[in-house]
C-alpha cells in the first residue's frame, strides 16, 4: 500500500503501552500503516506523499472531546459574546452593540455570561438590558446553559408574567417585593422563551457548523461526543453526505425520544467513522452556578435551596424506565448529574437497572459527576462505570464553589484523582460552549487545579498527572464511544488522526501548558489545520 501521509522527526506519544514513544508515522487511505523511527520510514515517501517534519515536537493522538454542544457552540461564535463581560455595565454594553447591528425585531441570543466575575456577584435582571433593547427580544444564557436572562420584550412575547407558575424542573425568578419576573429563567423555565425563538434556517445551521468545525480543527480536536438535537442531526447529515465534516461525530440525542434514534438505526444503520449515533442523553439536575445542582444538603450561601430535579425526572420513575428501555434496546445511556444527591440517585438507578436486567455497566455513563460523596466515588469504581468529566469547569467554579458548598464538600469536587484510583473509567472533555473548547485548558485544570495562574492549587489531592490527563482525552475517549479498536492511540491499523503541539506538555512547567498551541491537525491522514 502506497504511503500518502508521512510524519517524521516527531516526539510521538502513541498511547500504546507496548510502544509508548516513536519518531515517525506512515499512513495510507486514512489509516496508520507503520510507526517507528524516521530512518526506517522516510524511504516510503513518494512524490505524492504529504510529508510533515515535526522538528522534534510533541505529537499526540487527535483529541476526543467527551461532551460538546457543538453546533450551539458554533452559533455562540457567531452571536453576542458575554463570557468576558466583567461587570453588568459591560454586559449591557455588549448587548447594546449587538442591538445596533440588527434590524428591529431580530432576536439577540448567545451569551456565556458569568455573574460570578462581577462585584458584587449578583444575578442580572431585565432592567440591566431593557433600555438597550426596546425593539429586540433578548434571551442570553449563562455559561452553564442552565440559566438565561430575558428582557421585558422577550418575556412579553413568551407570555411570562407575575402569575405564570414555575414549570416542573424550572424556576422563574421573581422580584421579592413585586412578584414580577426579573428575567432570570432556570432550566425548564428557559423553554418558555426558547420555544418561541424562530428556528435557524438551513443556511444558518451550516454557518454555525462551519464555524465550529474550523474552531475545533485549530485546537487539535478530531472527534466529539456531542449532545445532539434532531435539528443538529439534520445539519450533521447534510455535511456528512457532502463530505464536509472535519471532525468525527458521535451523536447523543435526548433520552425522552430514545425510540426515534432506535427506529432510525433500524432503518438506516448506525453510521460510520465520520457520523454515528452514540446513544441517548438525559438530565437528573441542573448546575452549581445556577443553584439548580441537586445536593444532599442545602447550599451554604442559600440555606433554603438544595437544587432541583430536571424536568426529565418527572413523573417520578420515568428516567429509570427510559434508561432501562434504551439500554435494553442497545443504546448507550449518558445521564447528566452535577450535585452529590443527583449522582447518588443516578447510581442507585444504574444499580437497579444492572440488577433487574442481569447486565453489566456497558453502555451506562455518568455525565459530569462534579460533586460527589466519598462512598459514591468508590461505588463508581466498583460498578466499572464510565465517568465523563470536564475539569476545565474548575477554572471557573474553583473561584466560588467553596462559598456555595463549604470547605468540606469541595474536597470531592471534580474528584479526578479519587475516581481514577477507585477504578472508574474517566474521560475528559469541555462541555463547549459552557467552557472553552481548548483541550490545553482542560489538561491544565486537571493537572494544576489552579483557577487562576496566581491562585493556589485548589484541593491538591485531586490533581492528576499530565499523562493521565492526555490519556483521558484520547485513549479513554475512544473507549467511551466503544471505538478503542479504531482510534484513541497511534498504532498500525488505526485512524490517522493526530495533532502536533508547539511545546512538549509532558516536560514544560505546568503553568505553561495553557500557552501550548496546535501547529498541525491531521484527520484521516489529511492535513486539516496548519498554524
Amino acid at each position: 500500500m502506497e504511503t500518502d501521509f508521512l510524519l517524521l522527526n516527531g516526539t510521538i506519544w502513541t498511547g500504546n503501552p507496548e510502544c509508548p514513544w516513536a519518531e515517525a508515522l506512515a499512513a495510507a487511505n486514512g489509516k496508520i500503516t507503520a510507526i517507528g523511527s524516521t530512518s526506517a520510514l522516510q524511504e516510503s515517501a513518494l512524490p505524492t506523499t504529504t510529508v510533515i517534519d515535526a522538528g522534534g515536537r510533541l505529537v499526540l493522538p487527535g483529541f476526543i472531546d467527551n461532551h460538546t454542544h457543538f453546533i450551539t457552540g458554533g452559533f455562540h461564535l457567531l452571536s453576542v459574546n458575554l463570557r468576558e463581560a466583567g461587570s453588568p455595565d459591560e454586559f449591557a454594553g455588549r448587548i447594546a452593540k449587538k442591538a445596533g447591528e440588527l434590524a428591529a425585531g431580530c432576536w439577540i441570543t448567545g451569551g456565556g455570561w458569568n455573574h460570578e466575575l462581577w462585584s458584587p456577584a449578583r444575578l442580572p435582571d431585565k432592567r440591566v438590558i431593557d433600555m438597550h433593547s426596546p425593539e429586540h427580544p433578548v434571551f442570553v444564557t449563562r455559561l452553564d446553559l442552565h440559566m438565561g436572562l430575558a428582557n421585558s420584550l422577550a418575556l412579553s412575547l413568551a407570555g411570562i408574567g407575575k402569575d405564570t407558575p414555575n414549570p416542573p424542573g424550572g424556576c422563574i425568578e421573581r422580584d421579592a417585593k413585586t412578584g414580577e419576573p426579573t428575567g432570570i429563567l432556570k432550566d425548564s423555565a428557559m423553554d418558555l422563551v426558547t420555544g418561541i425563538i424562530p428556528k435557524p434556517s438551513e443556511d444558518e445551521f451550516a454557518q454555525a457548523l462551519s464555524a465550529a468545525l474550523k474552531h475545533a480543527a485549530a485546537l487539535g480536536i478530531t472527534s466529539i461526543q456531542d449532545i445532539t438535537s434532531w435539528d443538529d442531526w439534520t445539519a450533521y447529515r447534510r455535511f456528512w453526505e457532502n463530505g464536509w465534516l472535519t471532525v468525527r461525530v458521535c451523536a447523543r440525542t435526548p433520552i425522552p425520544e430514545w425510540e426515534k434514534q432506535f427506529d432510525f438505526i433500524l432503518e438506516h444503520g448506525n453510521g460510520d467513522e465520520w457520523l454515528k449515533f452514540g446513544g441517548v442523553k438525559g438530565f437528573v439536575d441542573g448546575a452549581l452556578g445556577s443553584g439548580t445542582a441537586l445536593m444532599c444538603e442545602p447550599y451554604t450561601d442559600e440555606p433554603e435551596n438544595a437544587g432541583i430535579f430536571f424536568e426529565q425526572m418527572y413523573p417520578e420513575g420515568i428516567m429509570k424506565q427510559r434508561a432501562a428501555w434504551a439500554n435494553q434496546a442497545g443504546l448507550p445511556v449518558s445521564i447528566h448529574a452535577i450535585g452529590d444527591r443527583a449522582n447518588q440517585l443516578l447510581l442507585d438507578m444504574y444499580e437497579e437497572i444492572m440488577r433487574e436486567t442481569n447486565s453489566g455497566p456497558q453502555g451506562l455513563r455518568v455525565e459530569h459527576a462534579q460533586h460527589l460523596r466519598k462512598q459514591d466515588i468508590n461505588r463508581m469504581g466498583r460498578m466499572g462505570l464510565t465517568v465523563a468529566m470536564q475539569p476545565v469547569h474548575l477554572l471557573d467554579d474553583g473561584n466560588w464553589a467553596e462559598r456555595r458548598l463549604g470547605a468540606k464538600r469541595v474536597q470531592t469536587t471534580f474528584a479526578c484523582r479519587s475516581l481514577l484510583d477507585a477504578g472508574a473509567k474517566v474521560t475528559f472533555g469541555t462541555d463547549w460552549p459552557v467552557a472553552p473548547l481548548n483541550p490545553m485548558l482542560s489538561i491544565y485544570a486537571a493537572v494544576s487545579r489552579k483557577p487562576t495562574a496566581s491562585s493556589a492549587c485548589w484541593v491538591p489531592q485531586q490533581c492528576v498527572t499530565v499523562e493521565e490527563a492526555v490519556r483521558s482525552y484520547t485513549v479513554a475517549g475512544a473507549c467511551a464511544e466503544f471505538a478503542e479498536h479504531t482510534k484513541g492511540t497511534l498504532e498500525p491499523g488505526k485512524l490517522a488522526d493526530l495533532t502536533i503541539l508547539s511545546q512538549n506538555i509532558f516536560t514544560v512547567a505546568t503553568d505553561a501548558i495553557p500557552d501550548t498551541e496546535v501547529l498541525y491537525t491531521v484527520l484521516n491522514g489529511k492535513l486539516i489545520y496548519r498554524k
